[in-house]
């Protein structure tokens, strides 16, 4: 999740190149003032995060005594805030998901939890890292460039399922010995999916020269990135393909 906040030392903020009007650009697709259904539904959403957030914040500082009290203050300020925005229509020109998610991050720095899953990224790390080399043998081996590029993208969706959160990840590592990838390829559905613009990309990949260009915008850890985002990037590579890694940070 993408924070903003002031910059780290040594870095600065600046807008991206590429957009066509800095003033007009709306990052939101979904205005939940002006959507009822989704208003409720996702601060339905929300009202429950939170409280996996707080178990998390919790249990990341075990030996801080003043850990339980501080993630129920997190929990506690992050629920008033969802209330007076839920009702504040017409006070704010608009409200996305992702005003949502800066209530979340900035209380939890907030309250003293700059990183609840820093010992899960460890984790994931470690076990995905482990993989990486048999996961590229497995892609290597398809001589088919457009199944190659098929599974690569089941890759990247399979890889986003462990984003689902840190007691969903430690539940999959836990039954399968370490790890689940398959697991997770597993539960993607057959094509065409929701939204399937893949064969429009094949036919990219087949028939036009390599992109110039790619710019990838990606957790800063994880099995997702390991094992879903890295493989890609090496497919873009072997094109010539110059890729930018934007990895989301807390600032």
């Amino acid at each position: 999740m993408a924070t903003e906040g002031k910059p780290a030392t040594g870095c600065s903020h600046s807008h991206c190149t590429l957009l066509a009007s800095v003033v007009t650009y709306n990052p939101d697709t979904l205005d939940l003032y002006q959507d009822p259904e989704a208003n409720r539904y996702w601060f339905a959403c929300f009202n429950d995060m939170v409280l996996k957030f707080e178990r998390q914040a919790m249990v990341s500082q075990p030996r801080d005594a003043t850990a339980k009290a501080r993630a129920q203050s997190f929990r506690e300020h992050c629920v008033e805030v969802f209330n007076k925005l839920q009702d504040a229509r017409g006070e704010s020109t608009s409200l996305g998901i992702r005003n949502l998610l800066e209530v979340i991050e900035s209380g939890l720095r907030k309250f003293g939890f700059d990183d609840p899953w820093k010992e899960q990224k460890a984790i994931e790390n470690k076990a995905s890292i482990r993989l990486l080399k048999h996961r590229l043998q497995q892609l290597d081996n398809l001589t088919s460039e457009r199944e190659r590029w098929t599974e690569i993208v089941r890759g990247v969706l399979a890889g986003n399922m462990f984003d689902w959160g840190a007691q969903a990840v430690t539940k999959i590592l836990e039954a399968n010995n370490g790890f689940g990838l398959q697991q997770a390829l597993d539960r993607i559905q057959k094509r065409p999916w929701l939204i399937d613009d893949l064969d429009g990309w094949l036919d990219r990949i087949e028939q036009e020269p390599p992109h110039r260009c790619a710019t990838i915008f990606t957790d800063n850890a994880g099995i997702d990135f390991v094992l879903g985002i890295v493989p890609l990037v090496r497919e873009l590579l072997k094109r010539n393909t110059k890729v930018l890694l934007c990895a989301t940070i807390y600032l």
